[in-house]
Protein backbone atom coordinates (compact mmCIF):
# COMPACT_ATOMS: atom_id res chain seq x y z
CA UNK A 1 0.00 0.00 0.00
CA UNK A 2 1.36 3.39 -0.92
CA UNK A 3 -0.17 5.32 1.99
CA UNK A 4 -2.43 4.80 4.97
CA UNK A 5 -5.48 6.69 6.12
CA UNK A 6 -6.02 6.52 9.87
CA UNK A 7 -9.19 7.62 11.66
CA UNK A 8 -8.74 8.67 15.27
CA UNK A 9 -11.77 7.63 17.33
CA UNK A 10 -14.34 8.25 14.60
CA UNK A 11 -17.80 9.37 15.75
CA UNK A 12 -19.93 8.79 12.66
CA UNK A 13 -20.31 5.29 11.23
CA UNK A 14 -21.30 6.63 7.80
CA UNK A 15 -17.97 8.49 7.58
CA UNK A 16 -16.17 5.29 8.55
CA UNK A 17 -18.07 3.49 5.79
CA UNK A 18 -17.06 6.21 3.30
CA UNK A 19 -13.43 5.85 4.42
CA UNK A 20 -13.63 2.10 3.87
CA UNK A 21 -15.00 2.61 0.35
CA UNK A 22 -12.35 5.22 -0.47
CA UNK A 23 -9.59 2.99 0.88
CA UNK A 24 -10.77 0.01 -1.14
CA UNK A 25 -11.11 2.05 -4.34
CA UNK A 26 -7.72 3.77 -4.02
CA UNK A 27 -5.68 0.90 -2.59
CA UNK A 28 -5.05 2.52 0.79
CA UNK A 29 -4.61 0.81 4.11
CA UNK A 30 -7.18 2.04 6.61
CA UNK A 31 -6.45 2.18 10.34
CA UNK A 32 -9.28 2.69 12.82
CA UNK A 33 -8.06 3.94 16.22
CA UNK A 34 -10.61 3.07 18.88
CA UNK A 35 -12.66 3.66 20.86
CA UNK A 36 -15.17 4.72 18.23
CA UNK A 37 -18.01 7.05 19.14
CA UNK A 38 -20.44 4.38 17.96
CA UNK A 39 -20.94 0.69 18.54
CA UNK A 40 -18.88 -1.24 15.99
CA UNK A 41 -21.62 -3.35 14.50
CA UNK A 42 -20.01 -5.32 11.67
CA UNK A 43 -23.31 -5.68 9.85
CA UNK A 44 -23.98 -1.92 9.93
CA UNK A 45 -20.39 -1.05 9.04
CA UNK A 46 -20.54 -3.46 6.10
CA UNK A 47 -23.83 -1.89 5.05
CA UNK A 48 -22.31 1.60 5.22
CA UNK A 49 -19.23 0.46 3.28
CA UNK A 50 -21.49 -1.27 0.73
CA UNK A 51 -19.72 -4.11 -1.05
CA UNK A 52 -16.26 -2.61 -0.49
CA UNK A 53 -15.66 -3.90 3.04
CA UNK A 54 -14.02 -7.15 1.95
CA UNK A 55 -11.87 -5.31 -0.61
CA UNK A 56 -10.44 -2.92 1.98
CA UNK A 57 -7.33 -3.44 4.08
CA UNK A 58 -8.55 -2.46 7.56
CA UNK A 59 -6.62 -2.59 10.83
CA UNK A 60 -8.41 -1.79 14.07
CA UNK A 61 -6.32 -0.59 17.01
CA UNK A 62 -7.82 -0.72 20.50
CA UNK A 63 -6.12 2.56 21.50
CA UNK A 64 -3.79 5.35 20.39
CA UNK A 65 -0.93 3.59 22.19
CA UNK A 66 -1.56 0.35 20.26
CA UNK A 67 -1.55 2.33 17.01
CA UNK A 68 1.78 3.94 17.99
CA UNK A 69 3.25 0.54 18.82
CA UNK A 70 2.48 -0.55 15.27
CA UNK A 71 3.83 2.49 13.43
CA UNK A 72 5.77 5.07 15.44
CA UNK A 73 9.33 5.38 14.19
CA UNK A 74 8.57 3.18 11.17
CA UNK A 75 6.36 5.50 9.12
CA UNK A 76 5.62 9.22 9.20
CA UNK A 77 2.37 10.11 10.92
CA UNK A 78 0.86 13.24 9.37
CA UNK A 79 -2.04 14.86 11.18
CA UNK A 80 -4.80 16.49 9.14
CA UNK A 81 -5.92 19.41 11.29
CA UNK A 82 -7.28 22.93 11.34
CA UNK A 83 -4.67 23.84 13.97
CA UNK A 84 -1.68 24.56 11.72
CA UNK A 85 -0.72 26.94 8.95
CA UNK A 86 1.02 24.35 6.76
CA UNK A 87 -1.14 23.81 3.69
CA UNK A 88 -1.25 20.26 2.36
CA UNK A 89 -0.38 21.50 -1.15
CA UNK A 90 2.95 22.80 0.16
CA UNK A 91 3.98 19.43 1.60
CA UNK A 92 5.98 16.62 0.01
CA UNK A 93 4.36 13.25 0.66
CA UNK A 94 6.24 9.95 0.69
CA UNK A 95 5.25 6.36 0.12
CA UNK A 96 4.24 4.83 3.45
CA UNK A 97 2.94 8.07 5.00
CA UNK A 98 0.03 7.71 7.41
CA UNK A 99 -2.56 10.48 7.05
CA UNK A 100 -4.29 10.79 10.41
CA UNK A 101 -7.74 12.38 10.63
CA UNK A 102 -9.25 13.29 13.98
CA UNK A 103 -12.73 12.51 15.25
CA UNK A 104 -15.56 14.52 13.80
CA UNK A 105 -16.54 16.09 17.13
CA UNK A 106 -13.20 16.78 18.82
CA UNK A 107 -10.28 16.26 16.44
CA UNK A 108 -7.36 14.84 18.43
CA UNK A 109 -6.01 15.70 21.89
CA UNK A 110 -2.87 17.77 22.39
CA UNK A 111 -0.70 14.71 23.13
CA UNK A 112 -1.41 13.49 19.58
CA UNK A 113 -0.53 16.92 18.14
CA UNK A 114 2.71 16.78 20.09
CA UNK A 115 3.87 13.40 18.79
CA UNK A 116 3.00 13.44 15.07
CA UNK A 117 5.71 14.06 12.48
CA UNK A 118 3.83 16.78 10.57
CA UNK A 119 0.56 18.69 10.71
CA UNK A 120 -1.28 19.77 7.56
CA UNK A 121 -4.41 21.78 6.84
CA UNK A 122 -6.70 22.80 4.01
CA UNK A 123 -6.96 26.57 3.92
CA UNK A 124 -10.64 27.51 4.17
CA UNK A 125 -12.46 30.24 2.32
CA UNK A 126 -13.78 33.15 4.35
CA UNK A 127 -14.85 32.29 7.88
CA UNK A 128 -15.43 28.58 7.25
CA UNK A 129 -13.82 26.44 9.98
CA UNK A 130 -13.64 22.91 8.61
CA UNK A 131 -14.96 20.38 6.13
CA UNK A 132 -16.40 16.93 6.59
CA UNK A 133 -13.52 14.74 7.74
CA UNK A 134 -13.80 12.28 4.85
CA UNK A 135 -14.13 15.00 2.22
CA UNK A 136 -11.03 16.70 3.62
CA UNK A 137 -9.18 13.38 3.84
CA UNK A 138 -10.07 12.59 0.23
CA UNK A 139 -8.60 15.90 -0.96
CA UNK A 140 -5.35 15.30 0.87
CA UNK A 141 -5.18 11.61 -0.09
CA UNK A 142 -5.62 12.67 -3.71
CA UNK A 143 -2.69 15.07 -3.52
CA UNK A 144 -0.52 12.51 -1.74
CA UNK A 145 -1.25 9.87 -4.38
CA UNK A 146 -0.67 12.37 -7.19
CA UNK A 147 2.77 13.16 -5.80
CA UNK A 148 3.72 9.56 -5.07
CA UNK A 149 2.49 8.25 -8.42
CA UNK A 150 4.26 11.07 -10.25
CA UNK A 151 7.52 10.18 -8.47
CA UNK A 152 7.09 6.49 -9.36
CA UNK A 153 6.53 7.29 -13.06
CA UNK A 154 9.73 9.32 -13.33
Amino acid sequence: MSIHLALYQPDIPQNTGAAIRMSACLGLSLDIIEPCGFLWDSRKIRQSAMDYYDQASIARHSSWNRFLEAYQGKQRIILLTTKTETNYTDFTFQKGDILLAGSESAGVPQNVHDIVDERLTIHMHGVARSMNVINASAMIVGEALRQINKDERQ
